[in-house]
């Protein structure tokens, strides 16, 4: 396979967002595989790109997917881009280069827009760690499922949602996580860019009282640690346990002391007062 699949990112709002790299490759490609012809037609238009344009999107990746695989195995270069922000994120995209990587092709991807973390970054939520979790499945047994599975996840979580399912699926990640500290991000990078900050039942009563517009990222504060009580009187029996799975004494006080939210020199000071061996 001597052609190579550009992976290009697109605005996810302003047109302006386009980097110099991401507009060469578009005018330099044989192909560009789109989710919808009119909408990268707008794009294409505007940065005077004349390069042919073939739709590749969930309904018809079945057919289209080996005409794409046929035109790089001829040496033909072909960009992948989805209606807005990184190809292969939420879209039929990941199968082409799943495919093309299968036949030793080349993939070349290019940085640029993302929704979800560029609502992130100003979310005010912790960027340290973060899951990409994108739409829910639409059955509620299936999405039930998998926001259980998102119970005790640490990390911040970045959903999208379209406006007219917000507040029902703002509802179920309620019901599901808890009522944490959420973010919603609004037509992102457009004129009424908008946050939200509140918590899940706040964000969720306001969305269900209006009428959305605009696509959403949802950003919800991951899930805080589990914290169970160690009573004083068991901290000589943990620190012996420790010990027993190898442990040095030290290092055994040090992780009684991180259980219990004390420091190492109380749970050693205690446990050496009841160390009763020998007497």
């Amino acid at each position: 396979m001597s052609g190579t699949l550009y992976l290009v990112p697109t605005p996810i709002g302003n047109l302006g967002d386009m980097t110099y790299r991401a507009v060469e490759v578009l005018r330099s490609v044989r192909h560009i595989a789109c989710e919808d012809t009119r909408r990268t037609g707008i794009l294409c238009a505007h940065y005077e790109i004349t390069t042919d344009r073939l739709a590749y999107h969930e309904y018809n990746k079945e057919q289209v997917g080996p005409q794409l695989l046929a035109a790089l195995a001829a040496g033909e270069d072909i960009a992948l881009v989805s209606d807005a922000g990184m190809p292969a994120v939420a879209d039929p995209g990941l199968e082409l280069v799943q495919a093309v990587i299968a036949a030793n092709g080349t993939v070349v991807p290019l940085p640029g827009a993302n929704a979800g973390l560029t609502a992130l970054v100003a979310s005010g939520l912790d960027t340290r760690a973060f899951r990409f979790v994108g739409f829910l499945p639409r059955t509620r047994q299936k999405q039930q499922e998998a926001l259980a599975l998102l119970r005790t996840e640490p990390a911040t979580l970045i959903f999208y949602e379209a406006p007219h399912r917000l507040a029902k699926t703002l509802a179920a990640v309620s019901e599901a996580l808890g009522d944490r500290q959420a973010v919603l991000a609004r037509e992102l990078t457009k004129k009424y860019e908008t946050f939200y900050r509140g918590t899940l039942r706040e964000l969720t009563a306001a969305a269900a009282a209006t009428e959305p517009r605009g696509e959403f990222v949802i950003l919800v504060a991951g899930a805080e640690p589990e914290t169970t009580a160690v009573e004083q009187e068991d901290w000589p029996a943990l620190v012996k346990k420790y010990e027993a799975e190898g442990l040095r004494y030290a290092e055994a006080c040090r992780e009684v002391a991180k259980a219990a939210g004390v420091s190492r020199r109380e749970v050693y000071a205690y446990c050496l007062g009841t160390d009763t061996e020998g007497i």
